[in-house]
């Protein structure tokens, strides 16, 4: 039975509600995940897993959340080669339109630095209006774009539509 680490941080509760739909949805599906709030989690933890989901805001002016930002340097020391990541973000499209998801984007690009796979769970930027993101990578935003001031009537859709697509590439645990 294949486990698959979340890993998260939250400043608002925001990012958590987020979560909360991810691992409702995917076990009422089959898969089998195991949570982590990654500020009391040791960064190491994520190496237990072959298969992660990665949770990041971004934070005040493009910064990765506090929790994140806390731990950012150790990744440095963590080996991820062979890791499948998705990624996904909650961002403020309008207040922070010069850098909407850079936090997602830098958490990820950190992750591909340490050999982590990716490129799974990207999601098209139609939709958005914002003007720059450190999260574009190939025309697509790296993981799933969430934005709960200014969209949250789209979120539980974007939600639900983005578990479609990490079904494709998780593994479901055995009946």
């Amino acid at each position: 039975m294949e486990k698959i680490g979340l890993f998260w941080g939250s400043n608002t509760g925001n990012q958590e509600d987020a979560v909360k739909f991810l691992n409702d949805y995917l076990t009422e599906e089959g898969y089998n995940l195991e949570l982590f709030n990654i500020a009391e989690t040791e960064p190491k933890k994520m190496l237990d897993y072959d298969k992660l989901i990665i949770g990041c805001p971004t934070w005040h002016i493009g910064e990765l959340q506090d929790d994140w930002y806390g731990i950012y340097q150790e990744l440095d020391n963590i080996d991820m080669t062979g890791k499948m990541i998705a990624v996904f973000g909650l961002g403020d499209q309008y207040g922070y339109g010069d850098t909407f998801l850079d936090g997602m984007g830098i958490l990820y690009k950190k992750m591909l630095e340490r050999g982590a796979t990716g490129k799974i769970g990207f999601w098209p930027t139609e939709g958005y209006e914002f003007d720059a993101s450190e999260a574009i990578i190939d025309g697509e935003f790296c993981g799933l774009a969430i934005d709960q001031d200014c969209q949250s009537e789209l979120t539980d859709e974007r939600l639900e539509q983005w578990c479609q697509v990490l079904k494709q590439h998780l593994q479901k645990q055995a009946a």
